[in-house]
């Protein structure tokens, strides 16, 4: 991330944003402290990085006093929460200076006495989606105790994020790290293919950022039914949905093996777990497609290589860059421009004392940039909703592809997995032919539902009586 930031230093794609709306009688002075204790507790959230010949260099700051200076909304009273929310919008967006910080900033908007926004915004090099449950979860025991009076309630952390990073370079884990990455070397060395996808426009010398977003809603019962087919195979929901996911990349890309980045937690020792910090490691899973096979085998493909990588997830996906020295491009991370991420658990709410707490997006993954941004070529993240359904959303560059090829994408995903459902040993060209059928049946609905819409218009027009000028009149 620091080395992105050398290449793109205004970049706002690796801002992570959590915010909330707070409605009730806030003690912004019990806030104030709550945050300033978080701060103190987390050395990530007061770190720099400085560069020290070519390498980025930890530098941890004295714990600051965090001040609040609530922003005061005026005008009509009910435009002032559609403001707040462009105003914390307009925070996630603000570039972070990773050499002078600070790379942790809160803003506080005041709507009106019992309302107000709070938005915390990290850079994702000192931060992860797990690091938000931490930061909640003592957010919420802080200003309960400090809007009381009382202490602080929680223990001192055994380490800090610093101490992770010299584990990491003792020499025990380094013989453990060699061992894995001559793994990482024997799969992606050898001609690693790009998956080639049917982009509008080519990448830009200079990268663009904008992206956009689909989403789509699959049924509580489906669910049910891909875990059960996972299970039949000795496979996790995980597994399954990567396939599926493989199997589209397929479609577009005609291509032999399909390469997909995804995420991993990276937390294999409980003295971490309550740490804020960027622990999250990306896996690259090189998925072989070739001689059409059923979907079940492809399952069973999928679920080796994704053992293979968990087993070997402890090298820094840096260093495997770093071993392979792929041929670099501006805007797009190296290996991998397709990501993929099933949110497992969710990250657990903000509860403050004597407030009424609402996050301002909710069930938004914190893998993901601010809105409209997009960090990888294409993405497509899972994660199952309050209502049991599987929820998922497509996140694509904009200077790379249209809408209407995201919706084909959506439309199809949704294809495959109907498909695999009443038949998983469907071959992947039998997919492949579902999926030219549905699209050709989705655009004839479209073609008559034009045509219906002109035929109205058309009628319509021709019930309006005709007027005309007086010189129209004169001169017919």
């Amino acid at each position: 991330m620091w080395f992105l930031a050398q290449l793109s230093p205004e970049d706002p794609s690796y801002n992570v944003q959590v915010g909330a709306s707070l409605r009730g009688p806030l003690r912004v002075d019990a806030l104030e402290e709550a945050l300033t204790e978080i701060v103190r507790r987390h050395e990530t959230l007061r770190t720099t990085f400085s560069d020290a010949g070519g390498e980025p260099l930890q530098i941890v700051s004295a714990p600051p006093r965090l001040r609040l200076s609530p922003l005061h909304l005026a005008g009509p009273a009910d435009g002032r929460e559609a403001e707040a929310r462009r105003l914390a919008a307009e925070e996630a967006l603000r570039p972070f200076d990773l050499t002078r910080g600070p790379l942790f900033r809160a803003l506080l908007i005041r709507v009106d006495d019992e309302h107000h926004v709070l938005a915390l915004t990290m850079h994702h090099i000192i931060t992860d989606g797990w690091s938000t449950g931490v930061l909640f979860r003592e957010l919420g025991a802080l200003y309960g105790a400090f809007s009381t009076g009382g202490p602080s309630p929680l223990p001192e952390l055994p380490i800090q994020y610093a101490d992770f990073a010299v584990w990491q370079r003792e020499p025990l884990r380094r013989e453990v790290f060699e061992k894995q990455l001559a793994y990482w070397k024997r799969q992606l060395s050898r001609n690693l293919p790009a998956v080639d996808l049917p982009a509008a426009a080519a990448h830009h010398v200079v990268p663009s950022y904008r992206g956009a977003r689909r989403s789509f809603l699959l049924p509580p019962e489906m669910e049910e039914a891909l875990r059960n087919l996972s299970l039949d195979e000795s496979a996790t929901l995980y597994m399954t949905l990567l396939a599926a996911f493989a199997v589209l990349l397929h479609r577009y890309a005609r291509q032999r093996e399909v390469v997909i980045g995804t995420p991993i937690a990276g937390r294999t020792s409980f003295e971490t777990e309550d740490l804020i910090g960027f622990f999250v490691n990306p896996l690259v899973l090189r998925i072989d497609v070739s001689g059409d096979p059923t979907f079940r085998e492809l399952l069973r493909r999928v679920r080796e290589i994704a053992l293979d990588a968990f087993t070997n997830q402890d090298v820094p996906f840096e260093k495997i860059v770093e071993a392979l020295r792929p041929q670099r491009r501006l805007g797009s991370s190296p290996l991998f421009q397709v990501w993929f991420v099933l949110q497992n658990s969710s990250i657990p709410e903000l509860e403050l004392e004597s407030l009424a707490v609402a996050p301002l997006e909710p069930d938004a993954p914190l893998d993901r940039g601010p809105a409209g941004t997009a960090r990888h070529d294409l993405r497509l993240g899972l994660s199952r909703t309050p209502s049991g359904a599987l929820g998922g959303t497509f996140e694509y560059k904009t200077d790379l592809f249209t809408d209407s090829t995201i919706v084909s994408m959506t439309r199809n995903y949704e294809t495959i997995l109907r498909s695999i459902l009443e038949e998983p040993e469907t071959r992947l060209s039998d997919l492949g032919d579902r999926m030219a059928a549905a699209e050709c049946q989705e655009e004839t609905r479209r073609r008559l539902e034009d045509g219906e819409a002109a035929r109205r218009a058309l009628t319509s027009s021709r019930r309006k009586p005709l007027s005309a000028t007086a010189a129209d009149r004169s001169n017919p």
